[in-house]
C-alpha cells in the first residue's frame, strides 16, 4: 500500500478524534489499527472508498423479562460502534447495527437469527438467555456466520460443537467457571450446607448441573434443591424445607424477578442465612425487587463499575454521557462493548478486506492484534481450539451494599487496578 494513503486515513483519523469525544486511548488505537490494516490490504482488495456499511447482526432481549439486562448489552454495542465510527469505521465504511429482540423467548430469538443470516451480516453479537441462544445456535453454525455471545453464560452455548469448527465465541463468564468460582467462596466461609434454588430454563438446568459437579468436586451433597418454573410468585414451601434441612446458604441460578422471589421469601420467614449465585444477582430486578432483602447477597462479577482503573473510568464516563445515567447491568454493557471492539480488531485482521464467515472466524482464533479492553486485555482471547475469552483469573466476588453492587474483598479493589489477561 502506498504510504501516503496510509498517512491520509492515518491524518483523517486523527482529526475526528479531535471532534469527537472520544477517550484518547481509542483514538490511538483507531489510528494505529487502521493505519496498519491498509499497509496489509491493496486497494482493489480492501475496496477502499467503498461507503457500503459493514451490516452486524444485534440479538437480545430489548423487551419483555429480560430487558433489564438486555437493554446495557445493546447499549454497550452501540457506544462501541458509535466511537469505531467516529474514527473512519472499517476502512472508511461505517458499521451497521442490524438489531433484532429475542424478548427472551427462544422461538423468537431462532426466528430473528434466521432473519439475521437472510439480511446477510457479516456476523452477530448476541444473546443474554441461555436456552433463547441454545435454540438458535445451529442457525448460525450452519450458515457459518460468527456468533460472538457477550452475555449468555450458559457452559453448553460453547461446547454446542466441536471448538476447531465451532463459529461460536463468547466474551463472557460460563457457568462452568462461575459456579465453582463461587462455591469455592461459599466454602472459604464456612458455608457448607448448600441449598440450591434453579429455574427450568435451559440457564438454570445448565447452572445447576456446574453447581452440582463443583460442590461434588468438594466432596459435598445440597441439603436442599428447589426447581421452579420462571414468574413464580412464591418461594415460602422451598424456603421453608430448606431451612428445615439445616441449609446455611442458598445457592440461586435464575435470572432475576425470582432471585428476588428467594430474597423476599427469607426475609418473610426472619431467615438470615446468605443468598449466592452467579451474575443475575446484580441486575436491578433483583436489586429492585428485593430491595433491603439483597443486601449482603454475593454474585461472580467480571467488571463492577467502578472507575479503578483509566480504561473503565473512560468506558463508565463515555456510557454516562451518551445514555443520561449509570449502566444497569455493568457486567452486559462492558463484555458487549468489548465484544464489539473485538470484532472489529478481527476485521482489522483479515489480510484481502473479504469479510466472509470463514475469514472473521480465522482472525478470532489467532489474526488479531492485541485489544486493551475494558473487561481484559485481549491478547488471543481465543483460539482453534477455545471459544471462550473470560478465564478464572479475571472473575471477582461482587457483593450487594446499599443497594448497589461493589467488591466484597478490598484485595479484589486493589487487584481491579491491573487489567488481567486470559490465562
Amino acid at each position: 500500500m502506498p504510504q501516503p494513503v496510509a498517512a491520509l486515513v492515518s491524518t483523517a483519523v486523527t482529526a475526528g478524534c479531535r471532534t469527537v469525544p472520544l477517550p484518547r486511548r481509542l483514538c490511538v488505537a483507531a489510528v494505529a489499527a487502521l493505519a496498519a490494516s491498509l499497509w496489509i490490504a491493496t486497494p482493489a482488495q480492501a475496496q477502499i472508498g467503498s461507503t457500503a456499511p459493514v451490516r452486524i447482526g444485534v440479538v437480545g432481549p430489548f423487551t419483555g423479562p429480560s430487558a433489564d439486562f438486555g437493554v446495557p448489552m445493546l447499549n454497550g454495542i452501540q457506544l462501541a460502534v458509535d466511537e469505531i465510527n467516529a474514527v473512519g469505521g472499517y476502512l472508511g465504511r461505517p458499521l451497521q447495527l442490524v438489531i433484532k429482540d429475542d424478548t427472551a423467548n427462544p422461538d423468537q430469538g431462532r426466528k430473528v437469527s434466521q432473519e439475521l443470516m437472510a439480511e446477510k451480516v457479516v456476523a452477530t453479537l448476541g444473546f443474554c438467555n441461555t436456552g433463547v441462544a441454545l435454540k438458535a445456535l445451529d442457525v448460525f453454525q450452519e450458515a457459518k456466520s460468527p456468533l460472538i455471545v457477550p452475555c449468555s453464560t450458559g457452559t453448553a452455548i460453547t461446547s454446542t460443537y466441536p471448538a476447531p469448527d465451532s463459529y461460536i465465541f463468547r466474551v463472557q463468564a460460563r457457568d462452568a467457571i462461575q459456579a465453582p468460582f463461587m462455591v469455592d467462596d461459599v466454602l472459604k466461609r464456612g458455608w457448607d450446607k448448600v441449598a440450591i434454588f434453579a429455574d427450568s430454563t435451559g440457564y438454570g438446568e445448565g447452572g445447576f448441573k456446574d453447581v452440582l459437579a463443583a460442590l461434588e468436586a468438594k466432596n459435598i451433597k445440597p441439603v436442599h434443591v428447589a426447581r421452579f418454573p420462571l414468574g413464580v410468585k412464591d418461594l415460602s414451601a422451598e424456603l421453608t424445607a430448606a431451612r428445615n434441612a439445616g441449609a446455611n446458604v442458598i445457592f440461586s441460578y435464575t435470572v432475576g424477578p425470582e432471585n428476588a422471589v428467594i430474597a423476599n421469601g427469607k426475609k418473610a420467614l426472619n431467615w438470615k442465612v446468605p443468598q449466592v449465585g452467579a451474575w443475575p444477582l446484580s441486575f436491578p430486578f433483583f436489586l429492585e425487587g428485593a430491595k433491603d432483602a439483597a443486601e449482603g447477597a454475593l454474585m461472580v462479577q467480571t467488571f463492577i463499575a467502578e472507575p479503578s482503573n483509566e480504561r473503565r473510568a473512560a468506558f463508565l464516563s463515555s456510557y454516562t454521557r451518551k445514555f443520561k445515567g449509570k449502566v444497569s447491568v455493568p457486567m452486559a454493557a462492558a463484555n458487549a462493548y468489548d465484544a464489539t471492539y473485538l470484532l472489529m480488531y478481527s476485521f482489522l485482521g483479515i489480510r484481502d478486506g473479504n469479510l466472509n464467515g470463514r475469514a472473521i472466524k480465522e482472525s478470532l482464533e489467532g489474526k488479531m492484534k492485541t485489544y486493551y479492553g475494558v473487561v481484559s486485555t485481549y491478547e488471543k482471547p481465543f483460539s482453534v481450539q477455545d471459544k471462550d475469552a473470560i478465564t478464572r483469573n479475571m472473575l471477582i466476588i461482587g457483593a450487594v451494599k446499599n443497594g448497589a453492587i461493589t467488591f466484597a474483598y478490598p484485595e479484589d479493589a486493589k487487584r481491579n487496578l491491573i487489567v488481567q489477561r486470559k490465562q
